[in-house]
């Protein structure tokens, strides 16, 4: 299934999506869990269809917004392909897993138009289009044969930095207001049955720009979610962007940065 979170009449809802539409959650059904993250921390994301609505509406008449929002933690991972760095710097050795956070303003819905950074911001200001992992249970000190079981599914990222203020450090240059972009749905397991075959592709304005797949990662999933479990816990709807491919504009040669205007998706096949 495909989990969404949407405008629609103006009114906050979730449910589920297809070719055919978005299948809205039942009154009562939303009466009692407010969001996407109450319905994940009670077991029924994989019975959610069984509380919407039968009819579903058009994608012209929703707007749809991030999945979760302002409940959970948003982590990233970085160096996790073989690429080019894209500072003009000594890249960080790569031995471990990097990670950090992003504050929940720093995303902006699927579709919204971005934040273009002022002052030395504006002139190195990339995209970088990442798979996202959402957690789907408490997850803490949990082995790596374990984390499948603790995923719920997958989404992807436009995970929006500004080059010059990452050589500042790496939460200046990741956390700019409204940088960067996550949804617009989350994808379960179940639909995901060969993940080593799922593929990221990046276009700027229809130009492709990345293309990778998930077995090209340096490090894996379940050792990602096994590693940061070992940290602090997880819970259930926390998100973690796994890594951007080589592509991002700071790695060309020469760069090519955002400029207004410019048109980035995100996709994934597989």
């Amino acid at each position: 299934m495909k989990l969404a979170s949407f405008i629609y009449n103006n009114i906050y809802t979730y449910g589920v999506v297809s070719e055919k539409g978005a299948y809205s959650v039942t009154d009562t059904f939303l009466h009692e869990y407010k969001g996407l993250k109450q319905v994940i921390d009670a077991g029924l994301s994989h019975q959610l269809m069984n509380y919407c609505n039968v009819e579903p509406v058009p994608f012209e008449k929703i707007q749809l917004i991030k999945p979760i929002m302002n409940e959970n933690k948003i982590l990233c991972v970085g160096m996790n392909y073989k690429k080019i760095y894209p500072l003009d710097v000594a890249p960080p050795p790569v031995g471990e897993i990097i990670i950090w956070a992003r504050n929940e303003d720093s995303l902006v819905n699927p579709g919204e138009k971005l934040t273009i950074p002022v002052g030395a911001g504006a002139n190195t200001f990339d995209y970088e289009g990442e798979i996202v992992v959402v957690i789907g249970k408490p997850t803490f000190r949990i082995l790596e044969s374990e984390a499948w079981d603790h995923v719920l599914g997958c989404s992807l990222m436009n995970e929006g930095s500004v080059r010059a203020w990452q050589k500042h450090s790496i939460h200046a240059g990741k956390n700019f207001f409204k940088s960067g972009s996550w949804g617009p749905w989350i994808t379960t397991l179940d639909e995901l049955p060969e993940l080593d075959a799922i593929c990221l592709r990046t276009t700027v304005n229809g130009e492709e720009r990345q293309k990778a797949c998930i077995n090209e990662m340096i490090f894996s999933i379940p050792e990602i979610v096994s590693y940061i479990s070992h940290i602090h816990p997880l819970n259930a709807g926390d998100i973690i962007a796994t890594g951007s491919p080589h592509g991002s504009g700071g790695s060309l040669n020469p760069p090519k940065f955002l400029k207004h205007d410019d048109v980035i998706v995100v996709a994934a096949t597989g």
